[in-house]
């Protein structure tokens, strides 16, 4: 099998993402690639991925590259950090069998990842995964006691133009599937007109959908220049020992932000600061909240997230596989039916919280979609 494109190589997936185009040929080196990584990259409709490192270990439950096999991607892995010298960006390159090739020569080889060879890899890290779990738990353990006291007390949060106090807010972040969650929610923004805060990359997800952001949260570093661009406030993320990635770009962009340190990710952050700044209710698409979500990402423990949902839960709702509720046979109006059903035991409860009936709110809303164009 051969596969010629347009090269697009960046050592940082993130990087690469923006300057893709249908039918070209990434060349990354990002070890267990992600599988929000991997949707993106079907969703633009890359014909190849040359990956310089492996793409799929076993070291833990990584579908992602399943996702690039069954979308009829090409997947050559291992060539070796030399390819980066070799091709440059623009240049036409070629993908024949499992050797790289510019202008009828090899570049370099590497292996070529089949469906079968990712499943095996599956299968090993499914047989390993109640250690990794474990190793998982106990980290995020040692790491809450440590951060436990900069979460939970009361942090000085930069002063903001966007009013949120008894407002609805709508955190956007780029977990698994939040494209789609996106778009399943879009009757709920346009009805409640929720403060949106979008958590780096994700600002370019809601511009597509019409939506611009009120605040761009985060390190800076997957957003496009044209988002940040796009008149939103800008709240740059600082790690505890004073690091931000996104100081040097924005300063660079000639653009205006102001600065929060606390640990954790970006997505702690958009959270605590609407939960401090008095939002009513935080909706939050595409989180990332399971042990499985941050074992994709590479992360060793998630100590961060335990804390801020502690602290946030009482005015939370987790949206995360929205869409999925419409996918079938079923109808919106079958759906409302038995949803209206379950909750008429729950009708005294729900008249004495405020936090359940804004989330029945939402679901009625979402329930809704089978009358709404999107």
């Amino acid at each position: 099998m051969k596969v010629k494109g347009v090269a697009r190589l960046d050592r940082r997936t993130k990087n690469l993402l923006s300057r893709i185009r249908r039918g070209e040929i990434v060349i990354l080196d990002h070890e267990d690639i992600d599988e929000v990584a991997c949707d993106a990259l079907i969703r633009i409709g890359v014909r190849g991925v040359v990956n310089v490192t492996s793409s799929i270990t076993g070291k833990y439950y990584n579908p992602g590259p399943l996702n690039l096999c069954d979308a009829g991607i090409y997947l050559l892995d291992s060539v070796g950090p030399n390819v980066m010298e070799q091709v440059k960006d623009g240049e036409i390159i070629e993908i024949s069998g499992n050797t790289l090739m510019k202008n009828g020569r090899p570049v370099c080889r590497g292996t070529i990842v089949s469906k079968t060879k990712v499943l095996e890899r599956l299968k090993e890290a499914r047989s390993c995964l109640a250690d990794r779990v474990d190793a998982f738990v106990l980290n995020t353990i040692e790491h809450a006691k440590q951060e436990r006291s900069l979460i939970l007390r009361d942090t000085d949060f930069p002063r903001l133009h966007t009013k949120i106090t008894k407002r609805h807010v709508l955190v956007a972040a780029r977990g698994r599937g939040y494209q789609d969650d996106l778009r399943a929610i879009i009757p709920y923004i346009f009805e409640m007109r929720p403060v949106v805060i979008a958590v780096d990359g994700a600002a370019d997800a809601l511009l597509r959908l019409g939506i611009l952001p009120h605040i761009i949260v985060g390190d800076m570093d997957s957003a496009s220049d044209r988002a940040l661009k796009c008149g939103s406030e800008l709240v740059v993320h600082v790690y505890p020992d004073g690091q931000s990635p996104g100081r040097e770009r924005l300063r660079k962009l000639g653009l205006e932000a102001v600065e929060c340190r606390i640990p954790g990710l970006s997505e702690d952050l958009a959270l605590l600061l609407a939960y401090e700044k008095g939002a009513e209710l935080i909706v939050i698409i595409g989180s990332h909240s399971s042990v499985e979500d941050f074992l994709d990402k590479g992360r060793n423990g998630m100590a961060s997230t335990f804390l801020t949902r502690l602290k946030v839960g009482s005015v939370l709702v987790d949206a995360k596989g929205v869409s999925k509720l419409y996918k079938g046979s079923a109808h919106g109006k079958d759906i409302a039916k038995v949803a209206l059903a379950g909750l008429i035991p729950l009708s005294t409860s729900v008249a004495a919280s405020t936090t359940i009936r804004q989330f029945l709110r939402l679901l009625i809303m979402q329930l809704r979609l089978s009358t709404w164009p999107v």
